[in-house]
């Protein structure tokens, strides 16, 4: 690409693309992951009750997006748990979380500037592993778009995913919290990072893997770093939904509440055998009964 033959990035893509995520960036994958378990309502107090149940939604947290793609490609679920030094590693990362005296650790990756660096390292590691998502599933399939961009995305978002299931170990059922349902900002982007490395592998992007790597983590860098600065839940991608949703769904996209709203009033206008009399329908032990009634009257 001649802007980044420009901008010299060419050179800076290709020793990007040579770094070692094992320890240093996978490490920071298993801390911010782990930090977002210990957020969830309930965590700590499943850690000091069952610390099993806890350890298994660590290890989810951290390994789910291997899991889920190698379900999906027909391999066994517990292939990558054969990488001791990464479950050793993130084993202890979850004990340091949830057990170090004074939450000492804690308090120590919570510290913002520490906690930004982490993030960045963290969309390092997710970027790396959409790539070799769909070039793991190319292999397997050489024209099965759809299959390279579901692995891709499985391997970028894999625990959001299957939070459902990752619930249920720690005894919470919330199905209407089904990021199916409800995508982040994280599920979305992976979704579009698999799409776009599926693009490229597939020789229809005419870009290097390197260089689609390198920006595209950029733009994931600077994006979570913003919203974990500002405590932002704003997605760059809601402007490009509010403008293409009316247009090609026609207005399908709306949120729970103006679903709730629109249901409500769909329900009060449309169900018309329960509109149109006040009275409800009697069961036929009712009917049985007035009948009963009345003659007992006649006789008296």
């Amino acid at each position: 690409m001649d802007v980044l033959a420009v901008l010299n990035l060419s050179d800076i893509a290709v020793y990007f693309s040579k770094l070692t995520m094992f320890p240093l960036f996978d490490l920071a994958y298993y801390i911010v992951s782990i930090l977002y378990l210990k957020y969830e309502p309930g965590a700590v107090d499943v850690s000091r009750r069952n610390p099993i149940a806890s350890w298994l939604c660590a290890m989810l947290y951290c390994f789910a997006s291997y899991i889920m793609a190698d379900v999906l490609l027909g391999e066994s679920p517990l292939h990558y748990f054969n990488n001791t030094s990464h479950v050793l590693l993130a084993s202890a990362v979850w004990y340091l979380i949830f057990y170090c005296p004074l939450n000492l650790f804690y308090k120590c990756v919570t510290f913002m500037p520490v906690k930004l660096a982490l993030t960045a390292m963290k969309e390092v590691v997710r970027v790396r592993k959409i790539s070799v998502g769909v070039i793991h599933a190319h292999h397997a399939y050489h024209h099965g778009w759809i299959i390279m961009a579901l692995v891709g995305w499985a391997k970028g978002a894999g625990v959001a995913l299957i939070s459902n299931f990752e619930q249920l170990i720690r005894g919470v059922w919330k199905p209407e919290t089904n990021e199916f349902l409800n995508m982040s900002f994280p599920t979305k982007a992976s979704l579009l990072g698999a799409v776009i490395f599926t693009l490229q592998q597939a020789r229809w992007l005419p870009i290097s893997k390197n260089n689609v790597v390198f920006l595209f983590t950029i733009f994931m860098i600077v994006t979570k770093v913003f919203m974990t600065a500002t405590h932002s839940h704003w997605s760059p991608f809601a402007p490009i939904e509010a403008f293409i949703c009316p247009i090609v769904f026609r207005n399908t996209c709306v949120t729970s509440d103006d679903h709730d709203r629109v249901y409500s009033r769909d329900n009060t206008h449309s169900c018309s055998p329960c509109n149109l009399s006040p009275y409800t329908a009697k069961t036929k032990e009712e009917l049985n009964e007035g009948t009963r009634k009345k003659k007992c009257k006649k006789t008296e």
